[in-house]
């Protein structure tokens, strides 16, 4: 079943996005590479693609897991947590229907 990752950034947490984006960015490669991620991305802080300095929000993960529980342990074991970009993780069942 797919889950979503929903994660909330913590004031100013570019510098901390960019010192742990490397590692944040393997794990979602792995998934990709397993045919388990269906989409992954962060919420730029402006109405832009690249906010520049704005930086981010957030991120929304989509991806494949064998139970919730699975999925909370990969959220909960991803750079940007122990980094401290995250202020907040919410996983839930994702069920896509379009397209």
């Amino acid at each position: 079943m797919y889950y979503a990752i929903i994660s909330e950034d913590v004031e100013d947490s570019l510098s901390l996005r960019t010192s742990a984006r490397p590692d944040h960015i393997a794990r979602l490669n792995a998934l990709k590479d397993e045919g388990r991620l269906l989409v992954a991305g962060p919420h730029p802080a402006l109405d832009t693609p690249e906010p520049g300095d704005a930086g981010f929000t957030g991120s929304l993960v989509i991806a494949e897991f064998d139970s919730l529980e699975s999925a909370q342990a990969w959220a909960d074991a991803d750079p940007y947590v122990e980094a401290g970009v995250y202020r907040q993780v919410t996983v839930k069942p994702f069920k896509a229907v379009l397209p």
